[in-house]
């Protein structure tokens, strides 16, 4: 018998070694989705995209998605168990619009994130409710702070980049934009281009040249009121022509 045994049936007990297995488990849900997403701060906006797989021909590819809206500036990648996803969505919507009928203004970015963490947190340590195996990743643009990106994963950590990624080539991914940026506090260019960079990271690290129907993308920063927005199939075709005709 494995020394595991036994540790990992409880959630709230540490194993001899002083590890969770429950919540390392929650981990390798998230990558046994094999869907990888990759988020990246620019200097006036942030952008998130994630891969698009529909797995049965009859399905409506409109239904299929793993970017939401929070709340009217924060939107969101969630990689791992889709209903998870839902179930995460559903929360962070609800304490975004209690903050926003308390405060009297949208919540940030980084609160939300740190909100959600902390909710995760609990998950690790009550034997009532496991963890969900999803990563958030959060992107939003603060008044104060400018464009943010924030991820927070199944244990309740919670932490801000100008660039990360999550899934199964999440460590490809990190290298490949850690080389473009590394020199940089952001991406630099606009929108456009910061959709680009992102396309290129993913379509680089998984060797795969995208359709338009093979991705999906949010963007906060499009419009002057700062709103998040997944853009439409025929804007990321757009993209994705620019890209090829740069190559």
């Amino acid at each position: 018998m494995s020394n595991s045994a036994g540790f990992d049936r409880h959630i709230t007990i540490f194993s001899p070694e002083g590890r969770l297995y429950q919540v390392e488990y929650a981990f390798k849900a998230v990558t046994a989705a094999n869907i990888t997403s990759i988020g990246i701060r620019g200097k006036h906006c942030a952008v998130v995209i994630s891969q698009k797989k529909v797995p049965d021909k009859l399905l409506d590819p409109e239904s299929v998605s793993y970017i939401f809206q929070i709340s009217p500036s924060v939107g969101a990648v969630l990689t791992g168990q889709i209903a998870d996803a839902r179930a995460a969505v559903t929360r962070a919507r609800s304490e975004a619009s209690d903050f926003k009928y308390k405060y009297g203004y949208e919540m940030p970015c980084d609160v939300l994130a740190k909100r959600m963490a902390n909710i995760n947190q609990v998950y690790t340590q009550r034997a009532y409710m496991r963890p969900l195996g999803v990563t958030i990743t959060f992107i939003g643009i603060d008044e104060e702070m400018g464009p943010q990106l924030y991820k927070c994963d199944p244990a309740g950590y919670y932490v801000s980049y100008k660039a990360t990624s999550t899934g199964p080539k999440q460590q490809e991914a990190m290298n490949f934009l850690d080389k473009k940026l590394k020199k940089l506090d952001c991406a630099e260019g606009d929108w456009e281009a910061v959709v680009e960079l992102a396309i290129t990271a993913l379509s680089s690290v998984l060797s795969v040249d995208f359709r338009k129907n093979d991705i999906e993308i949010g963007v906060v920063g499009i419009s002057e009121d700062n709103r998040f927005r997944k853009l439409t199939v025929d804007e990321i075709d757009a993209r994705l022509v620019a890209i090829a005709e740069k190559d």
